[in-house]
């Protein structure tokens, strides 16, 4: 085993700007992606909060994981790396350290998941925190999880402006209890309280207060991360979860494929014709990427499922569609992409929590379809979107990868299209720039991955 080799930044295909390639023909390609990020940023955080040793096998490891990684390494966990089977890179093997560090620094880069996830674990420690993030990332909200966390006995300074930089003062212990919180902003806010929950003297009684909750399938994940650690989260009703106290299972745990990150890998068949193939997806998931074979069915796609891959093939033509995607907000870039390219208008609802993501996805999204000729409009609650011929530009990414790679998808059928900083991609999927070259020219991916 060895701490070597995993830095805090991974170091994508290619960084700056970068001029997408376009399909010469219809696409016939294969390939994996790795790990979710989601769960893996899950896995390391209950691991962390273990009984005794766990193993990651095939964890993402990206901007946004390693952050995780240095984080709970700041709180004094043990985490190595050792030989696995994924192409993508090693195994993570985590052991717990009871009670946490005295003090320290969180960097959470760019990920929500870090700054929502380690917060709570920094009450167990025995000193201050501080808590801080990228300047492009100091604007995503935290407010709701900073008010529950003091409901629960957490002691927080945050010089009163409800977001980060702040410190935490840790006295060991966190009392827990029952709070009501409003999580319309994010989800990522119940899951972090739940996933420390079991820790607190007494557990958690949750109730959620807002009009509405965003990416429920996230908690979700969330609530079977921690059954598969022993873990029963009671549900009374919507909006409301009980976590007793008590132990949390150390665990070898395989992690899935992140589904959302394959989600342009899928949506270039539609765009360039032909098909892909994803590998290793799996028979049922809690991650909203798997909703994808129904979403692009109804836009148009052929999509086949067999010995455990998912294939999307071209049908005919992209169909304009209405969509719900509150439960699966991740997803709107991509499918706004698509929508570009399809037979009529589309409109995307129930996804104004994506306003503070990475960046405002959704005025970020219209602004650059506009510059490219296109024509989309801004709803109170999502986006409207009209077909028009697209020309050649530049593709700004704003920080946020999954505005880069829905450059990318655009720039398949768009000659000319470049995107201002695809190292961004690195935050989930720093091999984004190899997989999609050996897609579109079909190359064998694990060469690609080895050049």
């Amino acid at each position: 085993m060895t701490t070597d080799g995993y830095s805090p930044t991974s170091t994508p295909a290619a960084t700056g700007a970068w001029q997408a390639p376009v399909a010469d023909g219809p696409l016939d390609s294969t390939l994996s992606v790795p790990g979710s990020k989601s769960l893996t940023n899950r896995e390391l955080v209950l691991a962390a909060l273990a009984d005794g040793p766990s193993r990651l096998r095939a964890p993402l490891h990206s901007d946004d994981s390693a952050r995780m990684v240095d984080a709970l390494r700041s709180l004094g966990v043990g985490i190595e790396t050792e030989a696995g089977d994924s192409p993508f890179g090693d195994d993570l093997v985590i052991t717990p350290r009871w009670p946490l560090s005295e003090g320290g620094v969180v960097d959470c880069g760019q990920a929500g998941t870090v700054m929502r996830f380690v917060t709570p674990l920094a009450g167990f420690t025995g000193g201050e925190i501080t808590v801080t993030a990228h300047q492009s990332a100091l604007h995503r909200p935290m407010g709701a999880m900073i008010k529950a966390l003091r409901d629960v006995g957490v002691d927080i300074d945050d010089g009163g402006r409800w977001s980060l930089p702040f410190s935490v003062r840790g006295h060991g212990h966190v009392r827990g209890g029952e709070i009501t919180i409003d999580a319309s902003a994010s989800s990522q806010f119940v899951s972090g309280l739940l996933l420390a929950a079991p820790r607190f003297d007494v557990g958690l009684h949750l109730v959620h207060a807002g009009d509405r909750l965003p990416s429920m399938p996230h908690i979700d994940m969330t609530v079977e991360a921690l059954a598969h650690r022993g873990v029963h989260v009671e549900r009374p009703s919507v909006g409301e979860w009980i976590v007793p106290a008590g132990p949390i299972r150390g665990k070898d745990i395989a992690v899935e494929p992140d589904l959302s990150n394959a989600a342009p890998f899928l949506a270039a068949a539609m765009v360039a014709g032909g098909q892909v193939t994803v590998q290793g997806w799996p028979p049922h998931s809690t991650q909203p990427g798997a909703m994808l074979a129904d979403i692009l069915a109804v836009m148009g796609a052929r999509v086949s499922r067999r010995g455990g891959a998912l294939t999307v093939g071209a049908g005919n033509g992209i169909h304009g569609v209405e969509l719900d995607l509150s439960a699966a907000g991740e997803l709107a870039p991509t499918i706004f992409g698509l929508a570009a390219f399809a037979d009529g208008e589309s409109v995307l609802h129930g996804i104004g929590h994506i306003r503070g993501h990475e960046t405002d996805r959704i005025a970020a999204l219209i602004g650059e379809l506009r510059a490219l000729g296109g024509e989309a409009h801004e709803l109170p609650d999502g986006i409207r979107i009209v077909p028009r011929p697209l020309h050649a530009g530049v593709w700004r990414a704003h920080h946020d990868h999954r505005m880069a790679t829905t450059g990318a998808l655009i720039g398949l059928a768009v000659p000319g299209v470049e995107v201002d900083d695809i190292g961004t991609t690195a935050k989930t999927l720093p091999q984004f720039p190899q997989l999609w070259r050996a897609m579109i020219h079909g190359d064998d991916v694990s060469a690609s991955l080895a050049s």
